[in-house]
């Protein structure tokens, strides 16, 4: 039997299960803490911190054993321990040492390959060598700036460039919607790209001033694509509904003027887990959860 493992973010385990039983998929177990097992064929689940694919069952007879048995499949691999944890202390003090030293901006995320392994019961290891983070269970490490940026919401965007494996260059242009106070445009600036933001509110003084950032007031909603010239970046942290959001990207995707486009889908009450899926079949789109979303998605498309 083939099993596939969805790990949720912490605290958001009631979004993975609604996500998965909209799509079918049904557990295989009981949950392993946060960590949801099914025998279905795997979907892209957005609400997964990481995915775990072709998990394995292995029995062992002991702590060596086990760290063999990881070792002799590959080298990097992340502990996920929610019981027997003092038991798996022991083995993960057995694997080579895999680097946690956080992603500093315009870095990107490692090429190799990170598995994740947990602990069923003392006895029995579950192992997948293929995961869809990079990052121990999905928790991104970034080296925090608390000074530059107005707000926290920076951490998203820089996440969003850090799994994207690709970063705006100098040359590049970006149009920052619903920017203020700046933290995205902040971002966007210190890639050494021209950025546009965009916004009925001023942007922080200490971004205003930033010499390739201009700042255009008004409402995201009343641009239109056509008036404007193209963009390499596309990039919304605003707060509205999703429809409303699908609504905004789809008018400029179908504008054929951007490159890419990141945005945060940002949740009031009850998830709608069927926009989602709407934005998740547009042609070239993923839908994610980042470790520095909250009750939100980040959609990325590129053209």
């Amino acid at each position: 039997m083939t099993l596939t493992g969805y790990l949720a973010p912490v605290d958001l385990e009631h979004e993975l299960r609604d996500d998965l039983a909209a799509a079918g998929v049904r557990p295989a177990r009981r949950p392993h803490g946060r960590l949801v097992l099914s025998s279905d064929p795997p979907i892209e689940a957005a609400w997964a911190a990481n995915t775990w694919h072709d998990v394995e069952e292995i029995r062992i007879t002991s702590i060596g054993h086990a760290a063999k048995e990881l070792r002799d499949r590959q080298r990097n691999w992340a502990m996920y321990a929610p019981v027997h944890g003092g038991r798996a202390k022991l083995i993960a003090e057995k694997l080579p040492h895999v680097s946690a030293r956080p992603v500093e901006r315009g870095d990107v995320v490692p090429d190799a390959p990170r598995g994740s392994w947990t602990l069923l019961e003392p006895d029995l290891l579950l192992a997948a060598t293929r995961c869809t983070s990079p990052f121990p269970n999905g928790e991104a490490r970034l080296v925090e700036d608390r000074d530059g940026p107005p707000s926290r919401a920076y951490l998203k965007l820089y996440e969003a460039f850090v799994r994207l494996r690709r970063w705006p260059a100098a040359g590049e242009t970006c149009l920052d919607l619903g920017a203020s106070p700046g933290g995205w445009t902040w971002v966007l600036a210190h890639t050494g790209a021209s950025v546009t933001a965009v916004d009925k509110a001023p942007l922080a003084d200490h971004v205003a001033r930033l010499p390739n950032v201009h700042w255009r007031e008004g409402s995201a909603f009343a641009l239109d694509p056509r008036d404007l010239p193209p963009v390499d970046w596309w990039c919304s942290d605003i707060i509205c509904y999703p429809r409303r959001l699908l609504g905004l990207v789809e008018r400029w995707i179908d504008a054929g003027t951007v490159g890419n486009l990141i945005a945060t889908i940002k949740f009031q009450g009850l998830t709608d887990h069927g926009i989602v899926r709407e934005f998740a079949a547009i042609p070239g789109a993923h839908v994610l959860h980042l470790h520095h979303n909250k009750h939100e998605l980040t959609f990325h498309w590129h053209a």
